[in-house]
């Protein structure tokens, strides 16, 4: 092949390149208003309240450290660092209220270091950011649960407890006295 068409062949295909083709079901044509610039919002976009929940975490307030991922995946796991330790100082936590903080610590206990850290650790896949991102949604998931207020129980539940208990009392009451019958029945008998 010559140069000449070689060089022919390369003019060809970046006029194709830089066209401005679009298909009938393209972005532009199927939403014409939108904006298609992808963007990460700042922090100062999202509203931290204090007393809501709104699933922002700030990513300052986070110790994250990679190492490499155990299991499969040949030579590849022994050069790549994919695994997640993610640490949260739960204490020190003050876009959270107290309340759901409090929450928080007695719900997570055993994932409690003795430093007060919240360890979360991901190994799922084989990349960092979504390992990272199986992590910061683990996290999120925790501070919802803690977030969401206790439900009330119904009258009728209120009932039910109440009747259980007393039948409890009453069996034990019962097992209580039969064992002292018993018990009374193996004495020698007193003239």
């Amino acid at each position: 092949m010559s140069f000449t068409v070689l060089k022919c062949y390369c003019n060809v295909f970046r006029s194709l390149s830089r066209s401005n083709y679009h298909s009938a079901i393209s972005l532009k044509h199927l939403h014409p208003k939108s904006s298609l610039k992808i963007t990460t919002p700042t922090p100062q976009q999202i509203a931290v309240d204090k007393n809501n929940f709104s699933g922002y975490i700030p990513i300052e307030e986070l110790e994250i450290t990679y190492s490499t991922s155990s299991g499969p995946g040949g030579q590849h796991v022994n050069k790549v660092q994919t695994k997640v330790d993610l640490r949260f100082k739960v204490e020190s936590a003050k876009w959270l209220n107290d309340e759901v903080r409090q929450k928080l610590i007695d719900n997570n206990r055993n994932k409690l270091t003795k430093d007060g850290y919240l360890v979360i650790r991901s190994e799922k896949t084989r990349t960092q950011q979504l390992n990272l991102a199986d992590a910061m949604e683990r996290l999120r998931s925790l501070i919802w649960k803690a977030a969401e207020p206790e439900p009330k129980p119904s009258e009728e539940t209120i009932e039910k407890i109440r009747r259980r208990v007393e039948k409890a009392n009453r069996m034990r009451l019962i097992e209580k006295k039969m064992k002292s019958i018993t018990k009374s029945n193996r004495q020698a008998p007193t003239v």
